[in-house]
């Protein structure tokens, strides 16, 4: 069972990640921002190339980094 990719941009990625109650702990200058959630300690990269979109490879990364699936990030967006 395939499910397809939505198209997110780092924007779109930091939207849901603030729902879920991560915040920005550090930014490693205007390229990357490392997020962390506090209860559980949980963090992630993301890369933070303006209005690009993400790779596929990436989103998937980040969503296996802060425990969820790929229709899950769907609902979220």
């Amino acid at each position: 069972m395939t499910s397809l990719f939505p198209i997110v941009s780092s924007k779109e990625i930091v939207k849901v990640l603030n729902k879920l109650g991560f915040q920005l702990i550090r930014q490693s200058g205007s390229s990357h921002a490392i997020f962390r959630r506090e209860d559980d300690g949980v963090r992630t990269t993301v890369p933070m190339h303006g209005k690009k979109s993400l790779k596929r490879k990436t989103i998937k990364s980040i969503c296996k980094d802060i425990g969820i699936s790929i229709e899950d990030l769907k609902k979220h967006l």
